[in-house]
């Protein structure tokens, strides 16, 4: 007789019975695709970004401090979407967020895309009164200009959640890119900041280049488990470190990437790429992967599970992966 297993798990505050949820994709553009996400058993949902360019065209007519009607500055925005071709604008994302929220009971995340702690930061506000379960802080930004130093982008991405923490109650998951000098202590500067959850990691999108035209072709490519080992490590290393909530996005394509993730260290395990291939029952099949995995090993919770991979226990963890490193350049050719 089986191992009764119990796959309830927490994630920033929230009891959801897995750890699987629906990440920022399309399918939260409508009312009909969330009660989708919803039936089809996934503990969360978190909602498609709204883009601090958006806020600040809405509320001051400027995108990045520039106006787009003028002249001067038709260069620099000419690449930027039109207002048309965002699927909600500020308005009526908050009364969107307001929506899903009375029509589902699972919790609902909203997500601000940004990097400016600046004044559309108060619209986190906004989301929160519409009902939003929690935000989602997606900070994703390639620094270009030479005379920023890294600290200085570490800091105003630490502000900005400081910011956000001010002037809202719900929690905060902060999703970053794992490019830093140093990412654990990039993670320590965001937990001493007040983030709820740390999410790794946003995808680090490189446009092509045309040989045609000689300019930059921009494609979206879902993602595979290939792209799962960076976020395992990230999470290995985390887990039992910092306070907040750890959830993986990126590279969780089967119900094996799944398990890794768990016992790397996370609490939650974003989906996107997956449920856009196989359609939102997918997260039946990862549920079920995850059970059975369980009873094979007669794990009866989740937390018995959680971070059995992790470094929590390495008295060294640089010497650990430096030794790691060592190791799988050695096995070449053996």
């Amino acid at each position: 007789m089986g191992v009764a297993v119990q796959t309830e798990t927490s994630y920033l505050g929230f009891r959801l019975p897995h750890p699987f949820i629906a990440g920022a994709s399309p399918f939260a553009h409508h009312l009909d695709s969330v009660k989708r996400l919803e039936d089809a058993g996934c503990a969360a949902v978190v909602l498609h970004s709204l883009f601090e360019e958006q806020i600040t065209a809405a509320r001051d007519g400027r995108i990045r401090h520039m106006d787009p009607f003028d002249r001067t500055f038709a260069e620099a925005l000419a690449d930027f979407p039109g207002h048309d071709d965002y699927p909600l604008g500020p308005d009526a994302y908050a009364e969107h967020v307001s929506r899903v929220k009375q029509a589902v009971k699972i919790p609902i995340i909203g997500s601000l895309n940004g990097t400016s702690p600046e004044s559309w930061l108060t619209f986190a506000r906004t989301i929160e009164q519409a009902g939003a379960d929690a935000i989602e802080l997606n900070l994703y930004e390639v620094v270009t200009s030479p005379a920023v130093p890294a600290a200085a982008v570490e800091a105003q991405f630490a502000g900005i959640v400081t910011e956000v923490k001010r002037i809202i109650r719900i929690p905060i998951a902060v999703k970053v890119s794992p490019y830093f000098t140093a990412f654990r202590d990039m993670a320590r500067q965001l937990d001493t900041a007040g983030a709820d959850g740390l999410v790794l990691f946003n995808r680090f999108y490189q446009a092509d280049i045309d040989i045609k035209t000689m300019k930059a072709a921009v494609q979206v490519e879902l993602s595979s488990s290939s792209e799962l080992l960076l976020r395992l490590r990230w999470l290995a290393i985390l887990y039992g470190r910092v306070r907040p909530s750890l959830a993986v996005t990126g590279g969780v394509a089967t119900p094996d990437d799944g398990i890794k993730a768990i016992l790397a260290g996370a609490d939650a395990v974003q989906m996107v790429s997956a449920l856009l291939r196989h359609g939102p029952d997918h997260v039946q099949a990862m549920r079920h992967g995850l059970e059975r995995w369980m009873e094979w090993h007669r794990f009866e919770t989740l937390d018995e599970a959680r971070g059995r991979a992790s470094l929590e226990r390495a008295t060294d963890p640089a010497a650990f992966e430096r030794a790691s490193y060592i190791r799988t350049l050695q096995s070449w050719g053996h």
